[in-house]
């Protein structure tokens, strides 16, 4: 069964959404740089740490992961800093 959403692996990032991860304080700059991206097709790709297996069990009963799909964890101000460039709709 074909799903109503696929990924497109030829979609590139067009732009970041809020502040860069130095900005946030939320890198080293050596390893790790949470960040939201707005990809050249309108989709959105979140670099995140890799919780999957942690979460999975916890989710509620009408959120799945997939086996081809990660849950990934964000910190707050990075979603919160990504707000202005997010649109309402």
């Amino acid at each position: 069964m074909a799903r109503p959403w696929e990924a497109d692996p030829g979609a590139r990032p067009l732009r970041r959404l809020g502040r860069s991860p130095r900005d946030l304080g939320n890198t080293n700059n050596v390893r790790g740089c949470p960040d939201i991206w707005e990809l050249d097709n309108g989709d959105i790709a979140v670099i995140g740490r890799d919780l999957t297996d942690h979460y999975t069990g916890l989710l509620p009963s009408d959120a799945a992961v997939d086996d081809d799909e990660r849950l990934v964890v964000i910190p707050r101000n990075v979603l919160v800093s990504a707000k202005a460039d997010i649109p309402d709709a």
